[in-house]
């Protein structure tokens, strides 16, 4: 019974953007029908799989949603979908909305049918500017926004992508926060309403927030950029025998600090006795912390660290973070049995609510595992069902 319990969403979305705040509505407790053409979400192709069509990026991103193929391309398909849209509270797509409108599927049409539809597109530029029509990826907003060249600044001068899809989950969030927004707004008005989450906007607004520095101010006073973020020591620690992620920030943590290592000789240098001297001298500071934590072993610095209060914590890798001991304790990783892929390891839903408990309704659905379903729930006959399949406007549903 999560806090969205009773919202119904129709999710028009594929690959990662989409799906993953589609998801995070599904395990907020919402209705949400996944809608996919007749070969299915791309995303069920990457990865190791046990079963075709059922890989780990499309099981991570699609549970607590039942799935529908329809071909929109045909008239019935499109009636089909007009009838889910006509009982929805929310319609989320990410492809560009002029392909909604070749569709006839744009928000004059749908809201028509149905005023108090939260209709949200989350595609790539906002549609007041010149990259109103073009295509976007995670890598080129990555590029767009200047992550690789702040990659590049801090590392060995070669442009790189951050190895995660960064700008999906980013603006997949943000479309979260305006849905919910727009669902509260409908409570007060009693109307829907179409709301635009351009991944570029969004993370332009997202990096130069850190970055903006001098440029903020007109003439600027530098040439932008957060210091400390930029410092090409500002990484996990080299220690005797691994590594280690150590953030010395405030000057209680740093006279903890000086105090467990001994070092009364930093405490009473200018570079690292102030906030303010710290920020200046950043490079030397992370360099001189670099040399200190490479002459003990990760685990002495972790009990020393922890007993002077000061913040650490691992460097995992993608195995190490499975057995990490607070995320084993709170249950984090949970191994499930999926119906048709049999154990599989999930997550949690990281948000907890003392009231509407939040978590996954389902696991991932296999390709219109729910299809005939969701068309008798909007009307539709068993031999309606029977003719769409022959007419390819649909698909059989898979074999239990």
């Amino acid at each position: 019974m999560g806090p969205l319990q009773g919202i119904k969403v129709v999710d028009m979305t594929t690959v990662l953007m989409g799906p993953y705040a589609t998801q995070m509505l599904g395990d907020y407790g919402a209705d949400v029908i996944k809608v996919e053409s007749l070969e299915g979400d791309v995303t069920r192709l990457i990865g190791p799989t046990r079963h075709p069509g059922m890989g780990p990026v499309f099981l991570n991103t699609n549970r607590s949603k039942r799935s529908i193929c329809l071909d929109l391309k045909t008239p019935a398909g499109r009636e089909a979908v007009l009838r889910l849209i006509r009982s929805a509270d929310v319609l989320v797509y990410n492809v560009r909305p002029q392909a909604m409108a070749r569709l006839n599927l744009g928000y004059e049409v749908v809201s028509a049918i149905n005023p108090r539809l939260i209709y949200a597109g989350v595609f790539g530029f906002g549609q007041d500017g010149p990259y109103a029509a073009k295509p976007a990826y995670d890598d080129l907003i990555q590029g767009a926004t200047g992550l690789p060249a702040l990659m590049a600044e801090t590392g060995d001068g070669t442009p790189r992508y951050v190895p995660n899809a960064l700008v999906d989950r980013i603006v997949g969030l943000t479309a979260v926060g305006a849905i919910c927004a727009s669902l509260v707004d409908r409570e007060r008005t009693g109307r829907g309403q179409r709301v635009d989450i351009p991944m570029f906007e969004t993370m332009a607004g997202f990096v130069m927030g850190d970055h903006m520095g001098g440029l903020t101010y007109e003439p600027p006073l530098d040439k932008g950029g957060y210091a400390r973020h930029l410092s090409r020591d500002r990484r996990p620690y080299k220690t005797s025998d691994g590594y280690l992620s150590v953030i010395v920030y405030n000057d209680k943590q740093w006279e903890s600090f000086f105090k467990a290592t001994g070092r009364d000789d930093l405490r009473s240098d200018p570079r690292f006795a102030t906030f303010a001297g710290r920020a200046v001298n950043i490079d030397y500071v992370y360099g001189e912390l670099a040399r200190i934590f490479e002459t003990r072993s990760t685990a002495e610095w972790i009990a020393l660290l922890n007993q002077a209060d000061v913040p650490v914590m691992p460097m995992h890798d993608l195995k190490g973070i499975l057995d990490d001991e607070h995320l084993v304790a709170t249950g984090f990783f949970p191994v499930v049995q999926h119906p048709s892929e049999g154990p599989i390891r999930s997550m949690k839903v990281s948000a907890s609510f003392s009231e509407t408990a939040a978590e996954p309704t389902r696991l991932a659905p296999r390709l219109n595992e729910h299809g005939a379903e969701i068309l008798q729930e909007i009307g539709f006959s068993r031999e309606d069902i029977e003719s769409m399949i022959r007419d390819g406007v649909t698909r059989p549903s898979p074999e239990a």
